[in-house]
C-alpha cells in the first residue's frame, strides 16, 4: 500500500514516481499474463518435438535378446564400486544376438546382469542392422522434459521482465541523482544564502 502514494496527485509526487508506478504495474501484468503464455508455448513446442523424437526412436530402434557367450575381461578403467552408478555397474560381456534384419551379430556389450554366465539372456537395443544403440526415449520422460522446458522458459522470461524493470528504475534513479547534483551546484557553496548579508 506504500506505493499507492505515487498514483495520487500531490505536490511531492515527481513524474519519475508516476513512471515507476506504471512500470511496476506493467511488469506485474507481464509476469502474470505473458510469462505463463511463454512457458506454455515453449512447453508445447518441446512436447511436440520430443514426442516426434520418441516416435522416430521407437521406429528405428529394436529390442532384441542377447545371449551371453562369456564375461568380458575387466578393463583397468572399470569404475570404482563405491562411487559408480547403476549404469556403471553393468557387466561387460561377449554376446550373440540376431539383428532385426536377420543377420547374426557377435561382440562386446553391456548387460544388465549382475553375474552373467554363458547362456544367460538379456535385452539389447539395436538399429535395423543390429548395431547397439541406446534405449529409446519413452513418452513419459519426454513429457517431463517438455514440462521442465516450459517451466524454465517461464522463469527466464520472468527474470528478464523483472531485470528490465530494475535496469530502467536504476537508470531513472541515476538521472534523478544527477539532477539533484546539478541543483546543488546551482545553489552554490553557501546553500543559497549569497547576498543575504548573513
Amino acid at each position: 500500500m506504500g506505493g499507492l502514494w505515487r498514483w495520487r496527485h500531490n505536490p511531492l509526487r515527481r513524474t519519475t514516481d508516476l513512471v515507476e508506478a506504471w512500470l511496476a504495474l506493467a511488469t506485474l501484468v507481464l509476469i502474470l499474463v505473458a510469462v505463463p503464455v511463454i512457458g506454455a508455448v515453449v512447453g508445447s513446442a518441446a512436447q511436440d518435438a520430443l514426442q516426434q523424437s520418441v516416435r522416430e526412436q521407437h521406429q528405428s530402434r529394436h529390442e532384441v535378446t542377447g545371449t551371453v557367450v562369456k564375461k568380458a575381461d575387466n578393463s583397468p578403467l572399470d569404475p570404482d564400486p563405491e562411487t559408480s552408478t547403476a549404469r556403471d555397474r553393468s557387466s561387460r560381456v561377449i554376446a550373440d544376438w540376431t539383428a532385426p534384419d536377420g543377420t547374426q551379430r557377435h561382440g562386446m556389450v553391456l548387460s544388465n546382469l549382475k553375474n552373467p554366465r554363458p547362456g544367460d539372456h538379456f535385452t539389447l537395443w539395436t538399429d535395423q542392422q543390429g548395431r547397439i544403440v541406446g534405449r529409446p526415449l519413452d513418452s513419459a520422460t519426454a513429457s517431463t522434459h517438455a514440462v521442465l522446458a516450459g517451466f524454465g522458459s517461464a522463469v527466464l522470461a520472468a527474470g528478464a521482465v523483472e531485470g528490465t524493470r530494475r535496469l530502467i528504475v536504476w537508470r531513472m534513479v541515476r538521472r534523478r541523482y544527477a539532477r539533484w547534483d546539478q541543483a546543488w551546484d546551482k545553489a552554490g557553496p553557501d546553500w543559497g544564502r549569497t547576498g543575504t548579508g548573513s
